[in-house]
């Protein structure tokens, strides 16, 4: 009977271990099953573009993993049951159950509300594809005019509403963020970064928390009211409540406790990688809910699994968080270098840096739609004593 091994989000950290484990492991073993609630790969890189009305390459699931056999099945995950080994997902046609002997949790993120009222019903986020597109659309339907008021001053509230203001000139774009804007770059990166915002004329708020969301503008904790015609709720990431519920040890933000080498601290056999994992870095610090820890946790993870189920060494990673790579539109950026957890001096800015990131994006994007391109010989069958070697790898 093969071992099954069900993958959970097919975003950046998904996608990868999916097409990673069927390349490394052998198909008379192993069966590996990708669940996602999209048919398509999304670029969660580039959802700000999507916002902004611009189109991006179509990369159908069935067509990435054609002739590697993952099986791919288009449900919405509702639960997870870690004592009983079971994932129910809903496909449209009312709820299944699907059992696994190991599971790779990646459902990633979504918008963080923090309790502000009004947020869900009145305001818009860009963490994923459909979201993306509602934005969109309701931009069109003003005509690609009047205010839109981003909320937050992340990287995604930074990239948000520079493409939207390069893409929709006649837009009014303000951003009020609860902080000071770019306080975490180098001076040479936030001046750079004030000047595009000059440039671009998006009008900034500092030190500015909003209390409340309106149909029409978002109402700040000292009082005043900044008037919109769309709101951007960019104020963070959360991740989803199904881990909390799963009966795994999680973290108080609901992250999914995991050792060193991506496996759940609590279940023997559930491994987690992407903004679901919460993990300590080389730096001594959480990695952060970015797409670049996506990368690392899940390179880290499918090397565990390996390792766990064929009785091979497992492979180390560095767990790093290397910089913030900042799109300011589609021809200027910001490569801020990071040294362990302290800002580093150096940086590269303007169309250096959007050409470099560009470069990753593309590099990054390929590497997942092509889990086939370097094809090896799949000879890593099953180790007789896999589930004792992944029970004691889980601190008692």
């Amino acid at each position: 009977m093969q071992h099954r091994i069900i993958v959970l989000g097919a975003g950046y950290a998904g996608t990868f271990a999916a097409g990673y484990l069927a390349r490394h492991l052998h198909p008379a073993d192993f069966q590996v099953t990708v669940v996602n609630a999209e048919p398509d790969f999304v670029e969660r890189f580039r959802l700000h573009q999507v916002a902004a009305g611009q189109t991006l390459k179509h990369r159908p699931l069935a067509k990435i993993f054609a002739g590697t056999g993952v099986e791919v099945k288009i449900a919405r995950v509702t639960a997870v049951d870690a004592d009983r080994k079971s994932v129910t997902v809903d496909g449209g046609c009312g709820l299944e159950r699907l059992e696994y002997d190991t599971l790779v949790y990646a459902l990633g993120s979504t918008a963080a509300h923090h309790d502000v009222p009004g947020v869900g019903e009145h305001a818009h986020h860009i963490t994923s594809r459909a979201a993306a597109v509602r934005l969109s659309e309701r931009l069109d339907a003003m005509g690609g005019k009047g205010t839109v008021l981003v909320v937050g001053g992340n990287l995604t509230a930074i990239e948000g509403a520079t493409e939207l203001a390069e893409s929709h000139p006649d837009l009014k774009v303000v951003l009020t963020t609860s902080g000071e804007l770019g306080g975490w770059l180098a001076p040479k990166s936030r001046a750079h970064l004030l000047r595009a915002f000059d440039r671009l004329g998006i009008e900034v708020h500092e030190h500015t928390r909003i209390a409340r969301v309106e149909p029409n503008g978002a109402i700040a904790a000292d009082g005043s009211f900044h008037a919109a015609d769309a709101t951007v709720w960019a104020a963070g990431f959360a991740v989803h409540p199904i881990a909390a519920a799963s009966g795994l040890a999680v973290e108080p933000n609901g992250q999914i406790t995991v050792d060193r080498q991506m496996r759940s601290v609590s279940h023997p056999g559930v491994y987690a990688a992407g903004d679901a994992a919460f993990v300590i870095g080389e730096n001594g610090r959480p990695l952060p809910m970015s797409c670049a820890s996506a990368g690392f946790t899940s390179q880290q993870a499918t090397a565990a699994i390996i390792g766990d189920l064929t009785g091979g060494k497992v492979k180390r990673t560095g767990l790093v968080y290397v910089g913030n790579h900042i799109s300011l539109g589609r021809r200027d950026g910001i490569l801020q270098v990071v040294d362990g957890d302290v800002r580093s001096r150096y940086a590269v800015t303007g169309r250096t840096a959007a050409r470099v990131k560009e470069l990753v994006l593309k590099t990054a994007t390929w590497g997942v739609a092509n889990p086939t391109a370097k094809l090896p010989a799949r000879s890593h069958h099953m180790a007789v004593d896999a589930e004792v070697r992944r029970t004691e790898a889980v601190p008692a």
